[in-house]
């Protein structure tokens, strides 16, 4: 689709530079780690994942949305909805299906392997939301390619979930302070930092809490949601306790990692 591309870095640069000014203007905790090595590791990260995407799979969730509306494939091609209807229905789904995949990725181990490297970030902050490893990005291209196709997902909810997903990973992995009172409101609609910090404590249950990125719905339903860290936010710990030494963090390190043992 024309400008897709553009729409998509433009918001990215938008959210990337808003919620790192966020950080600096009000940071919820002191970072424990060097900032522009995890800076470096992690946008460099960001880089490779999308090029690999476009370059390992012969189409992207947007093709396959165009692909889905031409051939009449796809659960809600096979009714006549009003197109609204059909987005915001395309992008809650979406959005559930994102929710199970990372509950997967945390429960099977040959696909924690590859999640895990997320997790090993000492800090949380506006790049963590890009620090995925290659092949976790093209197995969760896969499994929203086929959504995209079984759901008949329309390409206007397919960009907007894109590009909300995105953001949202940004926004709520920032290290920003948030007063107490407004966070309650907002984790009622949206995944807010407070709220997904808990899933990047050291305790291993709360590592598997709090699985959503965009809607917080999925965990209260499914009993996945844990309001705090049992050490409050100040107090608590962040990453893998296998992973804690800086020199096992560097870009090339991670990116061997699912290949190598703690």
């Amino acid at each position: 689709m024309e400008g897709e591309v553009a729409i998509r870095l433009g918001f990215f640069f938008g959210v990337l530079a808003a919620v790192a000014a966020w950080e600096v203007i009000a940071p919820r905790r002191p970072l424990t780690d060097r900032k522009g090595r995890r800076w470096f590791a992690n946008l460099s990260l960001a880089a490779i994942d999308t090029s690999l995407a476009r370059l390992a799979l012969p189409v992207l969730p947007l093709d396959m949305a165009m692909r889905a509306r031409e051939g009449g494939w796809g659960i809600l091609n096979a009714f006549v909805l009003p197109q609204w209807v059909g987005i915001v229905v395309a992008v809650i789904v979406l959005d559930l299906v994102i929710y199970l995949q990372h509950v997967l990725f945390h429960f099977l181990p040959i696909f924690w392997r590859l999640h895990r490297m997320h997790h090993t970030d000492l800090d949380v902050d506006v790049t963590t939301g890009n620090r995925f490893h290659p092949l976790e990005i093209i197995v969760s291209q896969g499994i929203k390619l086929a959504a995209v196709a079984l759901l008949g997902a329309p390409v206007t909810a397919v960009i907007a979930f894109e590009v909300t997903l995105n953001a949202t990973s940004m926004f709520n992995h920032g290290n920003i302070r948030i007063p107490p009172a407004l966070d309650r409101w907002l984790r009622l609609v949206v995944v807010t930092p407070d709220m997904h910090r808990v899933h990047h404590s050291i305790v291993p249950h709360e590592t598997n809490s709090n699985f959503g990125f965009n809607l917080p719905w999925w965990d209260r339903l499914a009993g996945t949601y844990r309001p705090q860290p049992e050490g409050g936010h100040g107090g608590m710990t962040i990453g893998l306790k296998e992973f804690r030494s800086p020199e096992m963090l560097t870009l090339p390190r991670l990116l061997v990692q699912p290949f190598r043992s703690p």
